[in-house]
């Protein structure tokens, strides 16, 4: 048992960790599903329409194409900084402080007046959204190592619905202008922060944290991670993986419109699907699946149906056969990311949890700056070449996964 582990109530009322046990799990995960949920709402009510709020302020391609990397290279430059702060500081202090910068961001979006200042909300709210790892971090302090992979798929689920829930919201929003949509995420946000300052519990002890400040911060932490192979590979995978989804992400309504003859409207019906999928998948099945294979052989497994799904979304006959190559991916994707995370959160100590995440989120950002660049550069050569290099990555991270299970065994 954790230090503290029996001071439940008074260890909340002082921000010290939680005790195990039943009641250990299931309040905090809870609370931190629904602060994930109602912050991705947030983001995902805007996402869709950044590009037509830009082009108002006359935007080029190019110009709202920087706009979407300025919030993930926010994140690749912050996350391994949040995450380490969260080791030394606790996590309740950092998403609090996330929640807060979401709300100016989006507040500051919501009242642009020219696209630089579009440019300085998007930074802010990816500074502030560098803190996902800090909630994968606190779901590694409250589980118990059997029960990780499921309270990593909890927060994918949150994820996915907030995608779904989120667009829905700003589609409707957007007939009466682009700002409306900004400013209720800026509300959300709000709201969220004064509900996770009096609900959400800390969840690293104090001895932790003073473990964790005797440590270094970010550089001599990445030398260190990278010098463990189970470390570092599982590093590379997360890249793979993000870097594949994303670079399909980016053309999939390309894909639809060109090959299938799709209308934008069909395409955000099927983004819907796909998000639906992901969070049945997280939320249901990717604890019971871990737990009967294992965190290994579930990326193996997520790995090679990647590879299927990707390489064959240009050569569906029809659109019922699409869907299905859809779900491989959903399938792909949902089962592995918190299977990563997870063995990722296993391979660390408690007071190294929440550096070695960030580090894992800032690795996967990069993979969302390179993913669209790689993607729109490939479907001006020939459409199918996004999604057959795509899987050809996807092949390449099933065959480091197979090492990876030799290193798990």
């Amino acid at each position: 048992m954790r230090p503290g582990g029996h001071r439940q109530a008074a260890g909340l009322a002082r921000g010290q960790v939680l005790s195990d046990g039943a009641e250990r799990n299931r309040s905090p995960l809870a609370i931190i599903f629904f602060t994930v949920f109602i912050d991705l709402v947030g983001f995902g009510i805007v996402l869709p329409l950044l590009p037509y709020y830009a082009e108002t302020y006359g935007a080029t391609a190019l110009q709202i194409g920087l706009l979407t990397a300025s919030y993930s290279l926010m994140q690749f430059l912050f996350t391994p900084l949040w995450g380490r702060l969260s080791d030394r500081y606790g996590r309740r202090p950092l998403i609090l402080l996330s929640l807060c910068g979401s709300s100016m961001g989006f507040l500051v979006f919501g009242l642009a007046t020219h696209l630089y200042v579009l440019f300085a909300a998007r930074t802010l709210a990816g500074i502030a959204g560098a803190v996902i790892p800090t909630t994968n971090a606190y779901i590694a302090d409250v589980t118990r190592p059997e029960e990780r992979a499921r309270g990593m798929g909890l927060i994918g689920a949150a994820f996915g619905l907030g995608f779904i829930l989120g667009p829905a919201i700003g589609g409707l929003l957007s007939p009466y202008g682009y700002d409306k949509p900004a400013l209720l995420a800026s509300a959300m946000a709000a709201t969220n922060l004064v509900f996770a300052y009096f609900k959400l519990p800390e969840s690293l002890t104090d001895e932790a944290r003073r473990r964790a400040r005797s440590r270094p911060l970010v550089l001599a932490m990445l030398r260190g991670a990278l010098s463990q192979p189970r470390v570092a590979l599982l590093l590379v995978l997360f890249f793979f993986v993000t870097f594949a989804f994303s670079n399909m992400e980016a053309t999939f309504g390309l894909l639809n419109e060109h090959r299938y003859g799709l209308s934008a409207r069909q395409t955000a019906y099927l983004f819907t699907y796909i998000g639906v999928l992901i969070s049945v998948i997280q939320g249901v099945l990717v604890g019971r699946v871990v737990k009967r294979l294992g965190e290994g052989l579930c990326i193996s497994l997520g790995t090679l149906m990647m590879v299927f799904g990707l390489s064959l979304m240009p050569a569906a006959p029809n659109v019922a056969v699409y869907c299905g190559i859809l779900a491989l991916i959903a399938f792909g994707t949902g089962i592995n990311n918190p299977s990563i995370t997870s063995l990722l959160s296993r391979s660390t100590s408690i007071d190294e949890q929440g550096g070695i995440l960030g580090l894992a989120q800032s690795v996967g950002s990069l993979g969302r700056i390179l993913g669209p660049m790689w993607g729109g550069f490939t479907f001006g050569l020939d459409m199918r070449w996004p999604f057959l290099t795509g899987g050809a990555f996807m092949a390449l991270a099933f065959l480091l996964s197979l090492r990876n299970l030799r290193y798990a065994a």
